[in-house]
């Protein structure tokens, strides 16, 4: 678990800490990018990864930063009755999980308080968090895995995997446990189809390799993939986006339509519709659904989906970026919007034409609860309250989470 990197010593910064200097501490609790988090007699914050709240560990110190230290873990000298053997044989030096040292029911317990933190901290508001809608798979869920490799060295190909943590070289990955069993069965053949033409190669690159529904391995990204939610379907583009845990989509897409059709409103819309996922399975609750896209690409998958579904009511926009609301018919006091931004969360221009459009109701997806409590205040100052808050965990062993908050104007 500890990574050595002798440049690092010449960007060392003087602080409480010496470079490498060991250290006994007490891990107390963990941040939301997955590290654990100790203090010193006089408060000083070390960062150590792989840690349990509860454990008394030593830990060498790499950096100190303006107001914390980072450090790598040694040892754990008492373990916490939460600790499990992790299933990877890389957990440590490969920077994709961050968790699979902690049973499951802790990691779900450890990513609501991570939530309730961020409201507090972030937003400045206390708010009761749902309990963690947990994945129906904890492993063999991923159904897209992106290995990256470095530009070949002399015609060869090196480590074809991912970063190692707080690193930038790369760590191998022959096999992936959180990866679909399908994807780790193409793998190996993947991995030796581009050794072996790395002279193809001129420069480094990042594969694509997914699964769908039907079992189709995907490589290329537009490659059209087939991905079932409770009794729909959905085609896309492999390279595109979707969700990647197929297990807890339907729990997932239900919570969501409930949390909208709860509303009471006749009108749904939503913001990022990318393929499809949200707007069409929640159009049975509403007299029309409107489906709203800056990349006509995703806009032609969403109709084609429409179609196969057969659903009627829905119908998709390929709007501009700075007047997305522009071909909405509908008026805002008579809807609901759904949106799921990417990790960066909203840009002001669009909650700008957002709050002008004034909906009854909001229901936030995001994958970043950073982002999302950024955008939350804003929201809260153009008069939209909090209502409720549920984390899905999309994907377990890592620090990652998807939170779902309802917003309103109205007190229903």
């Amino acid at each position: 678990m500890t990574q050595n990197n002798p440049k690092k010593k010449n960007r060392f910064k003087p602080g409480p800490f010496e470079y490498h200097e060991e250290i006994e501490v007490e891990i107390s609790s963990l941040t939301n990018m997955g590290q654990g988090i100790a203090r010193t007699d006089k408060n000083w914050v070390i960062l150590v990864p792989f840690c349990v709240p509860g454990e008394k560990v030593v830990a060498r110190i790499y950096s100190n930063q303006k107001n914390y230290s980072e450090a790598d873990l040694l040892k754990v000298i008492s373990p916490s009755p939460e600790r499990v053997h992790p299933e990877c044989k890389i957990f440590g030096s490969c920077g994709g999980c961050q968790y699979q040292h902690i049973k499951y029911p802790e990691q779900l317990r450890w990513k609501k308080i991570q939530v309730e933190e961020l409201l507090l901290h972030m937003a400045g508001i206390t708010c009761k968090v749902d309990e963690v809608t947990q994945s129906p798979q904890q492993y063999s869920y991923r159904t897209k895995l992106t290995p990256h490799f470095n530009k070949p060295k002399d015609g060869v190909i090196g480590s074809i995997g991912f970063q190692q943590p707080g690193r930038r070289s790369l760590v191998d990955v022959e096999v992936c446990p959180i990866a679909h069993q399908t994807i780790n069965d193409n793998l190996k053949n993947i991995r030796k189809e581009v050794t072996e033409n790395s002279n193809t190669y001129k420069r480094g690159s990042t594969l694509l390799i997914r699964v769908d529904s039907n079992g189709q391995i995907h490589t290329k990204p537009d490659s059209i993939a087939v991905e079932k939610v409770g009794p729909m379907e959905f085609h896309f583009p492999a390279g595109s986006f979707f969700q990647n845990n197929a297990s807890i989509l339907e729990d997932f897409t239900n919570y969501v339509k409930s949390e909208a059709k709860s509303s009471g409103q006749k009108h749904l819309v939503d913001a990022y519709c990318g393929a499809g996922l949200f707007s069409l399975t929640s159009a049975s609750e509403f007299k029309s659904v409107i489906g709203i896209e800056v990349s006509v690409h995703s806009i032609k998958w969403a109709k084609f989906n429409a179609k196969i579904n057969q659903i009627s009511n829905a119908s998709f926009l390929a709007g501009k970026v700075e007047d997305l609301f522009k071909g909405v018919d509908v008026t805002g006091d008579e809807t609901t919007i759904v949106i799921d931004p990417p990790r960066k969360g909203c840009s002001k221009d669009f909650l700008d034409q957002l709050f002008a459009f004034s909906p009854d109701t909001v229901i936030y997806v995001s994958c970043n609860p950073a982002t999302q409590m950024r955008d939350l205040k804003l929201f809260l100052k153009s008069g939209f309250q909090l209502k409720r808050v549920m984390p899905f965990d999309l994907f377990p062993q890592t620090k990652h989470l998807e939170c779902v908050m309802t917003l309103s104007r109205n007190n229903h």
